[in-house]
């Protein structure tokens, strides 16, 4: 069977390819001739033709304002009116009057009036028992008050006899000199009274001297000046002398 195989007059040899060495010799060869062939084209004076550039066409746009539509009007919608309720009938209750016998109505009313009465005398009593209470508690404070202010007196010391009223308008000095009458009031023919009040001492002498309201302002310097220069005999009380305050004096400016 191999034998028949081998000579069947059916079977080819296939042809063997061409060698890859001739196939890129022919390709090289190929672009060389181009390449001369181009050089010698551009040595020759061969230019090659620009394309013709056609000029571009232009669009002219207009903007065109188109007037609003107008907005479409609502149709009218009938509305259906409600339906008109029906009155309602309200069933108005009818009172019935209790039967109620007349005698134990009255006794109702008699025991309820004697309630009353009752309970007013209750508070009248009420309210006399506590004005009582009172009364008896204002009582017995004054009579305690009482007791105390007769306690307290009793306890206390027989007060010594008040001294004899001092009036220190008949308190004179013993020496005054007279104020100097000021020289502008002299050329301004002023005149006027100048009163002074000040504290004599428990020597006699004048402390704390001021001028009482009223006094021309020239004349208060020479009143307090001449005030000063007064001499008193000192007051005397159970043995001791004591100041005497509040003392004035007067001084009247005149021109003769």
């Amino acid at each position: 069977m191999t034998a028949m195989i081998m000579h069947s007059p059916t079977l080819t040899v296939a042809p063997r390819e061409a060698s890859g060495f001739w196939r890129n010799s022919f390709a090289a060869g190929l672009a060389v001739a181009l390449h001369v062939g181009v050089v010698a084209a551009l040595m020759l004076g061969w230019s090659a033709e620009k394309p013709v550039v056609e000029a571009p066409k232009v669009m002219h746009t207009q903007l065109v304002m188109m007037p609003p539509a107008p907005a479409p009007v609502p149709e009218p919608v009938a509305v259906a009116a409600p339906p008109t309720p029906e009155p309602v009938v309200v069933p108005v209750p009818v009172p019935v009057k209790p039967t109620v016998d007349p005698q134990i109505q009255a006794q109702k009313l008699e025991k309820a009036a004697l309630a009353r009465k009752r309970i007013e005398e209750k508070k009248v009593e009420q309210q006399q028992e506590r004005l009582a209470t009172e009364q008896r508690n204002r009582e017995l404070e004054q009579q305690r008050l009482a007791q105390e202010r007769l306690a307290a007196e009793r306890a206390r010391p027989a007060a010594p006899a008040p001294a004899p009223a001092f009036d220190s308008r008949q308190y004179q000095p013993l020496s005054k000199e007279a104020p100097d009458y000021p020289e502008r009031a002299l050329d301004k023919n002023i005149e006027g009274d100048c009163s002074v009040e000040y504290t004599v001492n428990t020597q006699g002498r004048v402390e704390n001297p001021r001028v009482l309201d009223g006094c021309h302002p020239l004349f208060m310097r020479p009143s307090l000046a001449a005030a000063n220069t007064f001499r008193y005999q000192p007051r005397i009380v159970d043995g001791k002398p004591v100041p005497v305050p509040a003392v004035r004096n007067t001084f009247h400016y005149r021109i003769k």
